[in-house]
């Protein structure tokens, strides 16, 4: 890692998360571009551990911020918060918050009990695109955003300071279409890294680019926490994970009956699909 890119909020906590994750428990699993209640509610209860909101005004996926805290209001009120997967809150104890333990002003975050009585909890995801950091912080605050994720033109200083603002954990999407976009991927001072199909729509376009190259990016950065996206559906996405190994994956067009409604018989098959050996 080069110098500096442990020391926004989240960085130092990305190597323990990836080194102490259990086999068994297969990739954390974010199901993004969520603009209705009821099925964000479901999607929590079904397992998934990120839900992601995204407010780029352009998306058709996008939500105002004051759909946003509806959403995030019904997910908390369908049930108690559950524990955080240890995978992604082994940083914690170092003073570092790591991805999702803690919501802004430190609520917990959005949680539900699943069909067997399980509580599970979900981390809502902020996507946003170009888009400066005071404005990101109000929505952050309006919403409890749990992490923050930068799908646009930022650069590194960019990131800082948005995280400087925010106090949350930064994903930073990555459009990987050759291997000189793995070039330099150790400067991002970022808890976790998402590479995504080069698209005009910055992502959510069903497209899916070569998996060696995201098998390459993890090979050749071992510390960083790589969030695979990209076209990713219940029929591939075993293969995809088989390929990759990534710390997490993220879906969005793949589980919908149209953008931003998902479905839930497309959910429920993904989820079994990524992860056959953790129970829902």
């Amino acid at each position: 890692m080069t110098a500096g890119a442990g020391d926004a909020p989240g960085a130092s906590a990305a190597a323990d998360a990836r080194n102490s994750a259990p086999d068994a428990v297969g990739p954390r699993i974010k199901i993004c571009g969520v603009t209705q209640s009821d099925d964000a509610v479901r999607i929590v209860a079904a397992g998934a551990d990120y839900l992601g909101l995204n407010f780029w005004p352009r998306s058709k996926r996008h939500v105002s911020p004051e759909r946003a805290a509806a959403i995030a209001a019904a997910v908390r009120a369908a049930g108690a918060a559950g524990t955080a997967p240890a995978a992604v809150a082994a940083g914690a104890a170092g003073g570092v918050r790591a991805a999702g333990v803690t919501g802004a002003g430190g609520a917990r975050a959005a949680g539900v009990t699943g069909a067997a009585g399980v509580a599970r909890e979900a981390w809502l995801v902020g996507l946003f695109v170009n888009q400066p950091a005071h404005e990101i912080a109000a929505i952050q605050n309006a919403v409890a955003l749990d992490v923050i994720q930068l799908h646009g033109d930022e650069t590194p200083d960019d990131v800082a300071l948005i995280a400087r603002t925010t106090g949350l954990p930064i994903w930073k999407a990555i459009a990987v279409g050759s291997p000189a976009d793995l070039d330099d991927l150790d400067r991002w001072p970022v808890a976790a890294l998402l590479l995504d199909a080069p698209t005009a729509g910055r992502g959510g376009a069903g497209v899916t680019f070569d998996w060696a190259l995201a098998a390459e990016a993890c090979r050749r950065y071992p510390t960083r926490n790589f969030i695979l996206a990209g076209g990713l559906t219940p029929a591939n996405v075993a293969a995809a994970i088989a390929a990759v190994a990534p710390w997490a994956i993220d879906v969005a067009s793949g589980v919908e009956s149209a953008p931003g409604l998902k479905d839930p018989i497309k959910v429920a098959a993904f989820l079994a699909a990524a992860r056959p050996h953790r129970s829902s």
